[in-house]
């Protein structure tokens, strides 16, 4: 079969598609998938916020911890158990602050995730997040396709947290 438009001219192979994906979950988790995490006993990792302390206070994942991602090399093993696994998070898909602070915690030998989308995509998709004035939390955007009124109509329920994926 030949292809001739311009999106698949450069076509990966399924196979090479397949390790590439498979790979691409390795290092990387979402917004709801951590919120199910979170909501249950025991998430199984510690969140960090990579941000700045003025990001902090403006709003962040609850039981998160601050570490920007300048401090991570020095301070992570006062903060996080040697080996634990770190999901990690900057202000949204626009910033690679999580990236950078992902490859530190991976330098110092933690298991580490990405979680994408970042404190924008946890507001955004209505999950409460705490302020330096107590919680707060944001009607879900319905282009973010989170609950019935988003853009796919209804939603898949995974332990209570929608996801339209």
């Amino acid at each position: 079969m030949v292809i001739q438009n311009a999106v698949f001219q450069q076509a990966a192979p399924p196979h090479e598609a397949i390790a590439h994906f498979r790979s691409r979950l390795g290092f990387e988790t979402d917004v709801s998938d951590v919120a199910a995490a979170l909501s249950g006993p025991e998430p199984g990792f510690t969140l960090i916020d990579t941000r700045s302390d003025a990001a902090w206070s403006q709003g962040h994942v609850p039981g998160a911890i601050h570490l920007p991602g300048r401090r991570v090399a020095l301070e992570a093993p006062d903060l996080v158990r040697a080996g634990t696994p770190v999901v990690v998070y900057c202000w949204g898909p626009g910033c690679n602050g999580a990236t950078r602070a992902a490859l530190e915690f991976a330098l110092l030998g933690y298991p580490v995730k990405e979680m994408l989308g970042g404190f924008e995509y946890w507001a955004r998709e209505g999950f409460a997040y705490e302020t330096s004035e107590g919680l707060a939390q944001l009607p879900p955007d319905a282009l973010t396709n989170v609950g019935p009124s988003g853009l796919s109509g209804g939603a898949v329920t995974n332990h209570g947290i929608s996801c339209a994926c």
